[in-house]
């Protein structure tokens, strides 16, 4: 099995970074159909998060935003990727548009400090971890905003519920990136 694991499929690495964009595109646009409303805040628990992080890692700072951009790109052009199949720009004046800001803002910052981590696991995942709050401080700051919410407001109905789930991604996702790394290494 290992013998077909290390066995190359596309020789040219340029062909490969676009193919692992393409995928970190479509699990990110699947990622907000794994969604779980909350009654309390117009902000649903997605797992778009979770391959935002994961992308941002293995992509870097350059493909990893473009990565970003072209998910919220297809969204905004009409392709029903987002949370309830919303699509178009009316979606970034809604309540969840600080979290596509969120997706650049994590990226720059997993891209920039990830090289530090080197192979440890415990600093991978507070690299992970702190990209997620960076990520949700984006969201309450647009909760803020959009709603004309009072900060204290913008936390409870945008960072509050989803720090657990979060982190738990946050921990999931480096421990992913952690055991693929030296194979995607090979790979882009």
């Amino acid at each position: 099995m290992e013998s077909i694991l290390r066995k190359e499929i596309v020789l040219n690495q340029s062909i490969s970074r676009a193919l692992v964009s393409i995928f970190f595109i479509i699990t990110i646009s699947l990622g907000a159909f794994i969604r779980i409303p909350l009654p309390f805040t117009p902000v649903p628990l997605t797992m778009q998060t979770f391959f935002v992080l994961l992308s941002a890692s293995f992509l870097g700072v350059r493909l990893g935003l473009f990565t970003q951009f072209a998910y919220i790109f297809l969204g905004f052009i009409g392709l029903p990727i987002f949370t309830n199949t919303y699509a178009g720009g009316v979606y970034f004046i809604g309540p969840t548009a600080g979290y596509f800001f969120g997706f650049f803002v994590a990226t720059i910052f997993i891209a920039r400090f990830i090289t530090y981590a080197k192979e440890d696991i415990l600093m991978i995942t507070g690299i992970f971890c702190l990209a997620s709050i960076l990520l949700l401080l984006c969201g309450v700051a647009w909760l803020k905003i959009s709603l004309h919410l009072t900060w204290a407001k913008s936390f409870l109905f945008g960072f509050v519920p989803f720090l657990p789930g979060d982190i738990a991604k946050s921990v999931l996702a480096a421990f992913l990136f952690w055991k693929l790394k030296p194979r995607m290494k090979s790979i882009l």
